[in-house]
């Protein structure tokens, strides 16, 4: 049955944005276009891919993986199942990370997803230098796909947390900055079950430990590769701060500090290798 752009949009029990996005993907038209060409007919491959696409968001799928991207710090990234969401959260992280790097300087980006923070602040700061790695080869090929589309430079290495160093020929204490998002949520954490998050990698959202695990390990071995007075920013759950804090302490860092996001949860904590 023939249908034009509003009857097909008057069908749907999805919010009328969300059907009006899934509409904009399919026809390739903008929201102004969805309403001068309201009375246009769909051909019947469009109302096929548009009632799939209906259809999987009715089941909770992430709005973004059925896009194919989602914006971040004023740019489109391409996302994909292999990668988390970026999220408006991340962008304080970002911002820290920014005001921390030093003309000329070196930032590394560990599990870098989707390559947000990497990609971001090569094209934010092109003077730097900016090194970004994550253990998952999937992941890897949607941050290269961003790094290309987007026009960055920047250098991808494959490994676990410090592993790729080898594959960057990185040495020790030669880094402004590493900042990461890891894997902070608790196994068995309710929240992996709700939301968007039943469908992003697991592997990317928890340590299938008590939440630290990953976090133990940048901060322990952070400093190996850190320059004198370098920074290590980490992104977090909201009632981590203390114990993550007390990691700073305990492994010599200063200038230790948790910063909120807009909602006024804790969300990143930074410390600062000593000058000597």
């Amino acid at each position: 049955m023939k249908k034009t752009l509003s009857q097909w949009l008057a069908t749907q029990i999805l919010p009328r944005n969300e059907s009006r996005m899934l509409l904009q993907h399919i026809t390739g038209y903008t929201r102004a276009q969805l309403i001068t060409h309201d009375q246009e007919i769909l051909t019947e491959q469009q109302i096929n891919q548009l009632n799939t696409l209906a259809k999987r968001r009715e089941q909770g799928e992430p709005m973004a993986y059925l896009l194919g991207t989602r914006e971040f710090y004023g740019r489109e990234f391409t996302v994909s199942p292999a990668v988390l969401i970026p999220r408006p959260e991340t962008e304080h992280l970002l911002e820290a990370a920014l005001l921390r790097l030093p003309e000329n300087g070196v930032l590394w980006d560990l599990g870098t997803g989707s390559g947000i923070l990497g990609i971001s602040t090569k094209l934010e700061r092109k003077d730097s230098l900016v090194f970004a790695s994550d253990l998952s080869a999937d992941a890897l090929q949607v941050a290269q796909q961003n790094a290309q589309h987007l026009g960055a430079d920047v250098a991808f290495a494959q490994g676990s947390w410090f592993d790729a160093a080898r594959v960057f020929r990185l040495p020790e204490n030669s880094v402004d900055v590493l900042v990461s998002n890891p894997p902070y949520i608790k196994n068995n954490d309710l929240h992996l079950n709700q939301g968007d998050l039943r469908f992003e990698p697991q592997t990317a959202l928890t340590d299938f430990s008590d939440g630290l695990a990953h976090i133990r390990i940048l901060i322990k071995n952070g400093k190996i590769y850190l320059k004198p007075n370098g920074w290590l920013l980490l992104e977090h759950g909201y009632n981590q701060a203390v114990a993550i804090r007390q990691l700073f302490t305990q492994h010599g860092y200063q200038m230790i500090e948790t910063q909120p996001d807009l909602a006024g949860l804790d969300r990143i904590t930074f410390g600062q290798m000593p000058s000597n």
